[in-house]
């Protein structure tokens, strides 16, 4: 279950990655909204490798657990 959610976390990392990178690829500059897009798009990123950052930490904890 923990993977099934990290591995539908970093599908979405992913995607939004993509759109950061087409964003970033437009030749013209970028508008106030698409500005703000990115942003959002950054503070999201960053919120979801926090996420995957506790899952992994649950995950080495169950880990260890089990081992001691």
């Amino acid at each position: 279950m923990i993977t099934d959610r990290a591995s539908a976390i970093q599908y979405e990392v992913d995607q939004l990655i993509d759109l950061q990178i087409m964003t970033m690829k437009q030749e013209s500059p970028l508008t106030s909204a698409q500005l703000l897009d990115y942003n959002l798009r950054f503070a999201r990123i960053q919120e979801l490798y926090r996420e995957l950052d506790r899952i992994n930490r649950t995950k080495l904890a169950m880990k260890f657990a089990n081992v001691s």
